[in-house]
């Protein structure tokens, strides 16, 4: 191995050993016009028998870029640390990114306010080329933000009239189609526990419960407002399962919800999915370690990191780019669900 101390190969010892101009080298380097054929592969050989390596400060000052991309996660970290549907999404993105030679550079916030901050922080100090939009929210006050700073931006997961460019994996389909189980096992009192109302899929996944009842000609069961937590899963169910008319069923909006549905039910004393069925929404592998294994919609986090990731560079390099989606989520039906007993 070489020492600590051994000295870099540069740009500068390449053009000397090729007897070109540091710009030919550069061109040549960098895919740039300015060279012939002949001397841009003879330029690109000499590269790398030198074992030369661009570092990311010359690329940056000779293409006015950052060779980074920005994401910042607002969530309550409780959550955070539970969920690992971020995980898989930077893995995707992380994946996509660095064989282009880029980085992701992560900030991690609490507050609409403090997310406010870190995008100026990023735009003001030029240490992003665009960045991604998560969680989106009705309303949501990134967009003007977006515009204003003039960066860049991806949306994950948004409205068919979203502004900015958007990958889309649809979860209307799943959670209809969840609901309709239930419905073809016999249940006519099903609820439905949500995220917080402000997000935008927590509005998208109500609705889809709301209308594969409707379409049943079913009453919309009873509505429980939580915040993608474990926690908010155990409130509900002590929640919803304690009235006198409880649900027979519950279609919660994510995993980790159900989760805590799950083992709530049965620290109370209520059978899994004899007293009540429950499904999910996400496909994490902790739906497979609870009794009974959770019925629920398999969805793709790392695939839509790596879209989201292409779709970023091609916006930045290129200046444009359409939306696009991939394969909607996926019922999996466990043993967290069945006919009901009563």
């Amino acid at each position: 191995m070489a020492p600590r101390d051994a000295r870099r190969t540069t740009i500068i010892d390449v053009a000397r050993k090729a007897g070109v101009a540091i710009s030919s080298a550069s061109a040549a380097l960098n895919g740039r016009p300015g060279v012939s054929d002949a001397t841009r592969e003879r330029i690109l050989g000499i590269a790398g028998d030198l074992g030369y390596v661009p570092s990311l400060r010359g690329r940056s000052l000779s293409s006015n870029r950052a060779f980074q991309v920005g994401l910042v996660v607002q969530r309550d970290l409780d959550i955070l640390e539970a969920d690992p549907f971020f995980g898989a999404f930077m893995g995707g993105v992380v994946g996509e990114i660095e064989p282009r030679g880029y980085a992701l550079v992560l900030q991690m916030s609490t507050t609409p306010e403090e997310t406010e901050r870190h995008f100026r922080s990023m735009a003001a100090n030029l240490r992003v080329d665009g960045v991604f939009i998560d969680d989106i929210r009705h309303g949501d006050p990134r967009i003007g933000l977006m515009q204003e700073l003039r960066l860049p931006a991806v949306a994950v997961n948004a409205d068919p009239d979203f502004p900015l460019p958007a990958v889309r994996q649809d979860a209307s389909r799943a959670i209809g189609a969840l609901t309709r189980h239930l419905i073809g096992l016999g249940h006519t009192r099903i609820a439905h526990v949500s995220g917080p109302g402000g997000y935008i899929h927590s509005t998208q996944r109500m609705i889809a419960w709301q209308r594969a009842l409707e379409e049943a000609g079913l009453p919309r069961g009873p509505l429980y407002e939580g915040d993608f937590g474990y926690r908010s899963g155990e409130a509900a169910a002590d929640a919803l399962m304690g009235s006198p008319d409880a649900p027979t069923a519950v279609v919660c909006a994510n995993d980790l919800m159900a989760t805590g549905f799950v083992r709530e039910c049965q620290d109370i004393g209520l059978r899994v999915p004899l007293d009540v069925s429950v499904t999910g929404f996400d496909g994490i592998a902790l739906g497979t370690y609870i009794r009974p294994r959770l019925t629920t919609a398999s969805t793709d986090p790392r695939l839509l990191g790596s879209t989201a990731a292409r779709m970023l560079l091609d916006l930045i390099e290129m200046g444009g780019v359409e939306d696009r989606s991939i394969a909607p989520a996926r019922p999996v039906i466990r043993e967290s669900t069945a006919a009901p007993a009563r």
